[in-house]
């Protein structure tokens, strides 16, 4: 990656997480309840993205994360917007219409290339590798469980509102719509994709009995 994409990577991570505090805070108390949120979500983009990057590595791809978007509104081709709408804003908007009891999470997705290395060794030096959906399946999941895994690690230190905020992102990240995470694990398998959202669910209605 060079310096203009980890920067504009790193711009995505700072502005989504800014974004979804801002929508936490809404009832909040002022700046003090608005930085808990906002760290809190830094810390958890950080965690499931890093995995993603980890084990994409693994899988000799590299891991490019960017703000969700959308192109189409309905189901048929005609249907759809000139350009990829930007669905930064959902947030702000979810939060605002249910008076904070209620924020949308997803707003980031990933696009994954094939590196130098896994070419040549697959198919040769100048043959063209292509990522299955199933890997990038593997990949979206190794974010979500990373997103479990510290969770629940950060509830048996302490760390309350960092775990209930893990557990419910790592719901949210399940969810099979437009090109965010859950799609990629849905079309990479569907029996993944289940198993996964039986166990999310569980720890959902966990994670919401923690203060």
């Amino acid at each position: 990656m060079t310096s203009n994409d980890i920067f504009k990577e790193s711009a995505v991570i700072f502005l989504s997480a800014l974004v979804i505090g801002l929508g936490l805070s809404f009832t909040g108390n002022g700046f003090s309840t608005f930085m808990l949120a906002f760290t809190t979500m830094l810390v958890i983009l950080l965690i499931n993205i890093f995995a993603k990057k980890m084990f994409g590595y693994h899988l000799e791809t590299n891991v490019t994360t960017k703000l969700w978007t959308t192109y189409y509104f309905g189901l048929k081709n005609r249907e759809h917007f000139k350009s990829k709408l930007a669905m930064i804003w959902m947030p702000l908007v979810t939060s605002l219409i249910t008076m904070g009891n209620f924020v949308w999470l997803a707003i980031t997705e990933f696009d994954v290339t094939a590196r130098p290395e896994r070419v040549a060794k697959r198919h040769g030096l100048y043959r063209y590798t292509e990522v299955t959906e199933w890997h990038m399946s593997l990949i979206a999941v190794a974010g979500i469980m990373a997103n479990i895994f510290f969770g629940v690690l950060a509830y048996f230190f302490g760390f309350e509102y960092f775990a209930k905020w893990s557990i419910i992102y790592a719901f949210w990240s399940i969810i099979p719509l437009g090109r965010l995470d859950g799609s990629k694990i849905f079309f990479g398998s569907r029996n993944l994709w289940f198993g996964l959202s039986i166990i999310l669910f569980v720890l959902l209605l966990w994670g919401l009995t923690i203060v």
